[in-house]
This record gives C-alpha cells, sequence and structure tokens, in this order.
C-alpha cells in the first residue's frame, strides 16, 4: 500500500511538472522518439548486461526512468509500428500479417498482392493529431505503417528530417529517429549504414552517392574473446558465441546514433525542453526471438528522460503496452485522447488511474509462413493460444535463414544434434494452449499448462485472452485474401474522393465527400520540403496569380491532389504508387 501511495506522489508530480512548465512559458514540451531495431532488453547495461559499451543509453537511464515490463504487440516490426501510429492493436483492424506493403515472392505465389490495411474512417496517425495541436513533426525516417502514411502526419518524414527544419524556432516538436543497426539484417550484412560515423541527418546538398557515405567493413566492437551467454535455445559453440558479439556490436553502434541526436539536443539548448523516449521496435533479432511471442520477441527497453531531473534514476515497473504510446505521447503534449485509441496513457496529463492487468500480442503471416498464436502475459506468466496446432513451431523464412546462427541450428537440426532446448523449436506439432512461469522460466522452455497447481492462472488467461479477442473484432479469423478483397474492392485501392469546392469572395471553403478523408493545403509559392501540407480548418484565401493545392486523403486509400488556380479547379491526380500494376487473374 506504501508502495502505490509513493508511485501515486511520484506521477503526480510529473504532472505537476509539466503543466507547471507548459503554464510558465506557455509553450508545451518537445517529445523525441528514439528508437531501436530488433533489440531485446537483457543485452542492455540499463537491464543488467555491460558486454556492450553504451554511454548514451547509460546516461539516459541515469538521468531518466527506465521501464522494465514494456511489450511490443508483435514480434516484429510492420505490424508493430501499425499500432505505434495509430494506437490500435494490428489484428483490431488487419494489419497483423507481415508485411503487407511489399509481399515476398512466396507470398505472391499464394494470392497475396501488395495492399494497404485500412483502418476506420476516424482514425488518424498520432503525429497528425500532434500537428493539429500546433506540434512540427518530422520522422527519419523508416515508415512501414502497413498502410502509406497520412500525408498530413508529417511536417517532413524523409532521410533529412529533423526539428532544426522547422520555419520557426519557437514551435514544439515531436521528432522520431530510427536506428537500423541494430535490425536482424545487421547479423549477416556486415556493413556501415549509411551516415553511421558522419554527419546525422546529411545536407539537402550532399548526395547519398558521395564517397564518404559508401558502405563499408564494421568489425566486432567487443573483445574477440568476450564471455558471452548464449540463450540456451540457440547453439553452444563458436557460431552461437559470434552471433552474440555481433549483436553486441550493433549496439555499440545504435548506441553511437543515440550520442549523435543527443549532442544536437544539447547544441540547441533544448535538453531540458524535451521529453526524450528511447525504445526498441520489437524483441531480439536472433533466431527463436524475432516473430515470435515469447519474451524475447515481445519484451522490448523503454526509457524516458524527462526535463531537469525529474524521476532520475528510477526503474518503473508498470505493465506497459504499444498500444499505450500513442495515448501517452497525447498525454505527455497536454492533448486530449481520441476514444477510439485502445490503449491508455501511462504518462503525462491524462495518466490512467488503473494500471494495466495484462499486455496483449498477435503473430500471424510472416512473409512466406502463416500461423497463428495470441498471447496473454501478466507480471509473472504467459499464456499462448495455438490456433494451428497441427502446424509446426519451426516455419521456414529464407530471410531468417541468411544468418549463420541460423543456418547452424538447421545444420544441426539435420545432424540429429539439437540438445533438448534447442530441439523445442523444431517440434512437428503444438499443444492448443501453453503456460509459462517466467519469473522461473525466462526463456519459456517449460509448458506448465498441463499443471493442477496453475489452473486457476491458466483459466484466468484463456478468459482474457478470449475477452480481448472479442473486444478488438480480432480480424485474424478472416482468411487474408479475403481480407484484402475489404480493402480492395476489384483488386484496387479505394480512391479519396475530391475536395467539394465553393469559392465567394475569395475565401475557398473545402469539404471531403470520403468518411474518414483529410484535406490539406499548400500554395506552390511555399512549397518546400521541409513543410507539410497545412491542414485545412476553415476557409482559405485563394491568393491572385498562385496556384492552390488540396490534398485529400483517407488511410489505407489512395490520396488525390486538386488544383485551383485564378478560379479555375483542375482535375484531380492521383499519384502513382507500386501498387498500381494489374492484379494478374487469379490474384486473390
Amino acid at each position: 500500500m506504501k508502495q502505490k501511495f509513493k508511485l501515486s506522489i511520484l506521477f503526480i508530480s510529473i504532472l505537476l511538472l509539466i503543466n507547471c512548465k507548459i503554464s510558465k512559458t506557455n509553450k508545451p514540451l518537445n517529445i523525441l522518439w528514439l528508437v531501436a531495431e530488433d533489440l531485446s532488453p537483457y543485452y542492455l547495461n540499463a537491464y543488467g548486461d555491460s558486454r556492450a559499451n553504451t554511454p548514451n543509453l547509460d546516461r539516459l537511464a541515469r538521468e531518466g526512468v527506465v521501464y522494465t515490463h514494456n511489450f511490443s504487440v508483435s514480434g516484429v516490426c510492420s505490424p508493430s509500428r501499425a499500432t505505434l501510429a495509430t494506437g490500435l492493436y494490428p489484428n483490431s483492424f488487419g494489419a497483423q500479417n507481415m508485411r503487407t506493403l511489399n509481399q515476398q515472392p512466396a507470398a505472391r505465389e499464394a494470392g497475396i498482392i501488395d495492399y494497404q490495411a485500412v483502418p476506420p474512417p476516424e482514425v488518424k496517425m498520432v503525429s497528425e493529431i500532434m500537428r493539429e495541436n500546433g506540434y512540427y513533426t518530422t520522422n527519419n525516417a523508416k515508415e512501414d505503417y502497413q498502410f502509406f502514411k497520412s500525408e498530413l502526419a508529417w511536417d517532413e518524414s524523409s532521410i533529412y528530417a529533423h526539428w532544426r527544419n522547422r520555419p520557426n524556432k519557437e514551435t514544439p516538436f515531436f521528432s522520431i529517429f530510427n536506428f537500423g543497426v541494430s535490425h536482424e539484417s545487421k547479423m549477416w550484412d556486415f556493413k556501415k549504414q549509411i551516415f553511421d560515423g558522419v554527419e546525422f541527418p546529411p545536407q539537402r546538398s550532399v548526395k547519398i552517392s558521395d564517397s564518404k557515405y559508401k558502405n563499408s567493413h564494421v568489425p566486432i566492437m567487443v573483445p574477440k574473446d568476450l564471455k558471452v551467454e548464449v540463450p540456451p535455445y540457440l547453439p553452444q559453440n563458436e557460431i552461437g558465441q559470434n552471433a552474440m558479439r555481433r549483436m553486441y556490436t550493433n549496439i555499440i553502434r545504435m548506441d553511437k546514433g543515440v550520442g549523435k541526436i543527443l549532442e544536437q539536443l544539447e547544441e540547441d539548448g533544448l535538453l531540458d525542453q524535451t521529453i526524450i523516449v528511447w525504445y526498441s521496435d520489437h524483441g531480439g533479432p536472433l533466431p527463436r526471438q524475432k516473430r515470435l511471442l515469447y519474451d524475447s520477441g515481445l519484451h522490448v527497453p523503454l526509457i524516458i528522460r524527462y526535463p531537469e531531473g525529474s524521476r532520475a534514476g528510477e526503474r518503473d515497473s508498470r505493465l506497459i503496452s504499444f498500444v499505450d504510446f500513442p495515448p501517452t505521447l497525447l498525454s505527455m503534449a497536454g492533448i486530449q485522447i481520441p476514444s477510439y485509441m485502445q490503449g491508455q496513457a501511462f504518462e503525462g496529463v491524462f495518466i490512467s488511474k488503473t494500471p494495466r492487468t495484462f499486455i496483449h500480442g498477435h503473430a500471424d503471416r510472416f512473409d512466406e509462413s502463416v500461423d497463428m498464436i495470441r498471447a496473454v502475459r501478466n507480471k509473472r506468466f504467459k499464456y499462448l493460444k495455438n490456433f494451428h496446432p497441427h502446424r509446426p513451431y519451426y516455419l521456414p523464412l529464407a530471410y531468417r535463414e541468411k544468418m549463420e546462427v541460423m543456418q547452424e541450428l538447421l545444420r544441426m537440426r539435420n545432424a540429429g544434434t539439437l540438445d533438448e532446448n534447442q530441439a523445442q523449436w523444431f517440434r512437428k506439432s503444438k499443444v492448443e494452449e501453453e503456460l509459462f512461469d517466467i519469473e522461473n522460466d525466462p526463456h519459456e522452455l517449460s509448458n506448465i499448462s498441463d499443471d493442477p497447481l496453475f489452473a486457476d492462472v491458466l483459466a484466468s488467461l484463456r478468459t482474457e485472452c478470449d475477452r480481448w479477442i472479442k473486444a478488438i473484432d480480432d480480424k485474424g479469423f478472416i482468411k487474408e485474401v479475403d481480407l484484402i478483397k475489404t480493402f480492395y474492392p476489384n483488386g484496387k485501392a479505394q480512391l479519396t474522393r475530391a475536395p467539394t469546392i465553393d469559392i465567394k469572395k475569395g475565401k475557398v471553403t473545402l469539404s471531403c465527400p470520403t468518411p474518414g478523408g483529410r484535406i490539406g493545403y499548400r500554395y506552390s509559392s511555399e512549397k518546400a520540403p521541409y513543410k507539410g501540407w497545412k491542414i485545412y480548418t476553415g476557409p482559405i484565401e485563394e491568393k491572385p496569380n498562385d496556384t492552390l493545392e488540396i490534398i485529400t486523403h483517407r488511410l489505407g486509400y489512395k490520396y488525390g491532389i486538386t488544383s485551383l488556380a485564378n478560379g479555375i479547379i483542375g482535375k484531380t491526380f492521383y499519384p502513382p504508387n507500386r501498387h498500381d500494376k494489374k492484379i494478374k487473374p487469379g490474384g486473390f
């Protein structure tokens, strides 16, 4: 009880700090998201493993709050980013399959075309809501939301995007920087990422092909004889150890990228005017980590540094889900949270009064391999519901098999030399329900669903899984080819309709006939790559001898651009994308 009281006092304190800051300066705080890829918390100094030298993350942990129970909604990036962008579970609106926008050849052969998932009409990207409330928003530069970004979501989304580009330096910003050096692909592609070790972000005048940006080999950055702890499900040999050393090397590189952004924040005098949020997009890059619903795939690090040392050095053990990130972002900015969001704010002005009891996760199609699993976790136990128990645990994936350690696992499987822990992943079938005591079995190797001692726990988590599936109207039960038909009638993306335009006395009034369609505009004379479309809120001026461009866009639909010049309305143009190719007969 005393602990709960202390936590309440801390939460109230941070709310008072934020509200006081806003009221004193009449300016909201900036918010910065720094996003690593494919990284579990277990391998970081802030979470107890000091093998990788991460002075910048250590600083954030020392000056901020380390959240110990933060979870992705999926073990892979695209569905996770769909949630981070919208505040909805991916499987609540058909974004659960990896990936929708660019299919692997084997998926195409199965009739899965490139497509956008279509969120409900009321849904906006959270960055668009931030823009509506006066924030300058940038993304550098990964998108991958399972739908093409809203054209109103960012002032800029590119490798050049930066808060420094905002036209008015007094405007608060919400900026995201993504660090791909810890991605799974960097386990076999040992090359420097563009801008690693050079100016970041690059100047617009610099060509990507310039010699100083060319890729080069990255050596292992930890001692070659560093003693590492290889997870029991991976090869306990030199190949397994080298995989761990490569992963630690990539963590070190990622930390350097974080340091560059922190330096720029300090150079601009913005450190204590900015909430810094660092996290990874899902669990680790190694086999039986990425794509899976074990904690190795869902449990992710989260560190938040608040201005002026507030809560410095604290460790927060509340359960947090990615679906909570968008409402928390808005809450930190003092912006009312839309009712359609399925998460809850864990910080800020609108912090939820009821802490989470459970987090939820899903697994569906991963490239060419299809399965369906749902997960529910509380502080101690994990429940998995396998909807295709006749299918094996391990499903072949060409992309993952580029990794040497994955190749070694397959070699050992074929040679019959896997030990009991390693062989579990290669079982030919699954039980329908699994239960793990993560406190005593952190690698989730011992299924206790049949143990009568845990019958009540099993029943509780099973009930919660059923409740969640019904509450979000889980789209995983719809065949993907049928789901695509609802998004793409006649095999083509739906179009956001042209705006209705009314011109009176030099004022232009606009509306969009498409439910959920949003309207933006810009004048040709004011266009710049760092200036996003202005969000339409009411009648605007028709400027003589200047072209007014009007965009209409609903998420999941194609957007249209209509021009207006000297009272003449032009034809609506729908820019092409890679999905515009004709679908072959039988494509569905």
